[in-house]
């Protein structure tokens, strides 16, 4: 495949314009509000085993 091929492709594919939602279910406030809660976790089970510092 050579780069003007590969070029047009993604010209149209960006041309469409549409966004498919393939999982609607999933909130991305859900998804942010999980991934804080497990780094904080993580943050906090962190700080407990390195005490001495």
């Amino acid at each position: 495949m050579n780069i003007a091929t590969a070029h047009s492709a993604l010209v149209s594919l960006a041309a469409e314009g549409h966004h498919v939602d393939s999982h609607e279910s999933i909130s991305p406030f859900m998804t942010g509000g999980a991934a804080l809660v497990i780094l904080l976790l993580l943050l906090w089970i962190t700080t407990r085993f390195n005490r001495d510092r």
